[in-house]
């Protein structure tokens, strides 16, 4: 007995850990994120909503075009439509190979680009997805370019692997998926290694396709992939940033053009988001 009343009074007079509050800057900015992901959410049910509608509409202007017509014109509309269907089927045929053909070649003597994986210990579940979704849309956008990078995957183990296999098509990607970090896989060409950072005083003027350069697989949003890519086809790193980075997004020295969002998604974003969906359909059907 008295043994636990020691206890009952140890436990009054040191209490556990109390939760921490958050000031009121954290608060604020809290409240604020909170506000946007809902505001987001509902902007993405309208445009579902939206997009429904679109397709019904269609769906029913072709009804009712195909019963304004007589018997033999509407079978020959049907027909010219399939035949449209198959040429558009070829035509994404042809450019399946013609990427395939593209990645390929990369791999023998295009420029190795690696994001490295070995940061997923320190983001969420939703992060990691995040990171996920970027991967999928730079894959998209390296199979469509001229002069495409040949991709590496490094450190791509645990729930960061688990969510890339759920992808459509991703056992099919030609990249090169490596458990093992960057240091391991590149083990015997270390002195070409150039991980790219914005903390670091050196300023990279032009891309040596001798070297292999490493991104960090963050989801700080950093288009650093996609602007490498540009500037393997313009030679120009301004024209690069430009042609990738949003308006409201650039420095101070684009401050005339520049426009201030705050908590809300400009129309690059949202063209974005469009376009990884479309990147998914895309790889869906490789």
């Amino acid at each position: 007995m008295e043994a636990t009343q020691n206890e009952q009074n140890s436990k009054l007079n040191h209490p556990g850990p109390q939760p921490q509050t958050l000031s009121k800057n954290a608060q604020k900015k809290l409240l604020k994120q909170q506000k946007y992901e809902a505001k987001k959410a509902e902007k993405k049910a309208l445009m579902k909503e939206q997009k429904q509608r679109d397709a019904e509409r269609k769906r029913k202007e072709w009804e009712e075009k195909l019963a304004a017509l007589p018997e033999e014109e509407r079978l020959k509309f049907i027909d010219s439509r399939k035949e449209l269907r198959k040429e558009r089927m070829g035509k994404r045929s042809e450019e399946r190979g013609q990427k395939i053909q593209r990645l390929t070649q990369a791999k023998e003597t295009g420029q190795n680009i690696v994001v490295d994986l070995e940061f997923s210990h320190l983001m969420t579940h939703s992060e990691i997805h995040s990171l996920v979704q970027q991967i999928m849309y730079c894959y998209a956008v390296n199979g469509r370019c001229s002069v495409p990078s040949h991709l590496w995957l490094t450190g791509c183990q645990g729930e960061m692997e688990t969510q890339l296999q759920r992808l459509p098509g991703f056992d099919k990607w030609i990249i090169e998926k490596e458990k093992q970090s960057y240091i391991e896989a590149f083990s015997e060409r270390k002195d070409d290694l150039v991980y790219l950072t914005a903390d670091s005083e050196t300023v990279l003027h032009e891309l040596d396709p001798t070297k292999v350069y490493i991104v960090g697989g963050l989801v700080d949003r950093n288009r650093w992939k996609e602007i490498l890519l540009k500037f393997l086809e313009t030679k120009d790193w301004k024209a690069s940033f430009f042609q990738v980075i949003p308006q409201r997004k650039r420095t101070e020295g684009d401050s005339e053009n520049c426009q201030v969002v705050d908590g809300e998604e400009s129309e690059e974003e949202i063209k974005e988001s469009e376009m990884k969906k479309r990147c998914l359909e895309v790889l869906s059907h490789d």
